[in-house]
């Protein structure tokens, strides 16, 4: 069983060229230790834990020319299920659902405005075992020109209802499962980022210090893409790992 509800994040990992200056590069930044899969099949997949419980993973990329990302998983009792709302929805199977060894079962999608995500059917592995406290997940939004067509999509698939608010001059979207927020959503930055960025699903990491994280980073190899900087939830920033993979971290006050 995952530990989250099914329609909520549950998991992330990073699909990069670099296995083992991610292994350097994660541990350094958020104390994690990292646990490799012993099936050969598995490229090394790394499961990173904190204090013995597993936050985050990291693989080979699947295709050779990939970009390194970190990927959002949503929780599913059922994966196949959610592949057949995608393509009716307008979305694209990019890898159908198939089972990864005992510990679930997978299927990554892309939304219509481009935006790729994964779900994932626990089996033996539940996804994250701990969120929302240093060096944890602690938020996953996503960013696309199109909020409108996202509306209606996610909620085809989801059954997410959007929850808009006003956050100085632009329209942030929070997305409701029920009574519990478990997402969210803006339109691009326009500082920082490229312009002809596609839609992204990005991760963010609660830290206990985002200008200490952020400035670790950059010390470790990685970049500041967007400076520490105030929001109503806590300081954030945006950063680029050594081989380029974007993430954030967030001080939203844990201890």
């Amino acid at each position: 069983m995952s530990t989250v509800p099914p329609g909520t994040p549950c998991w992330a990992d990073l699909a990069t060229p670099d296995l083992d200056d991610a292994r350097r590069f994660y541990p350094e930044l958020f104390g994690w230790t990292g646990r490799v899969a012993p099936e050969p099949e598995a490229g090394g997949y790394t499961v990173f834990q904190l204090r013995g419980r597993a936050v985050a993973g990291a693989g080979p990329p699947a295709i050779p020319d990939q970009v390194p990302i970190w990927s959002t998983y949503i929780a599913t009792d059922d994966a196949d299920l959610v592949a057949g709302r995608v393509e009716r929805a307008g979305g694209q199977v990019v890898v159908p659902p198939f089972e990864v060894f005992d510990r679930g079962r997978m299927a990554v999608f892309s939304d219509p405005a481009g935006a790729s995500f994964s779900v994932w059917q626990p089996m033996a592995m539940p996804g994250g075992e701990v969120f929302n406290t240093p060096g944890a997940m602690a938020w996953n939004e996503l960013v696309t020109p199109d909020p409108e067509g996202a509306k209606v999509f996610y909620e085809l698939v989801f059954g997410w209802q959007p929850d808009d608010q006003v956050v100085g001059d632009m329209t942030y979207t929070g997305w409701r499962l029920g009574a519990q927020i478990v997402a969210g959503m803006m339109p691009p930055l326009g500082d920082g980022f490229p312009d002809d960025l596609p839609a992204y699903w990005t991760v963010y990491f609660a830290v206990a210090d985002a200008d200490a994280a952020a400035a670790r980073a950059a010390a470790l190899g990685g970049s500041i893409l967007v400076p520490p900087r105030d929001i109503p939830t806590g300081r954030f920033a945006a950063l680029r790992d050594p081989q380029g993979a974007l993430f954030s971290v967030i001080d939203i006050g844990t201890e």
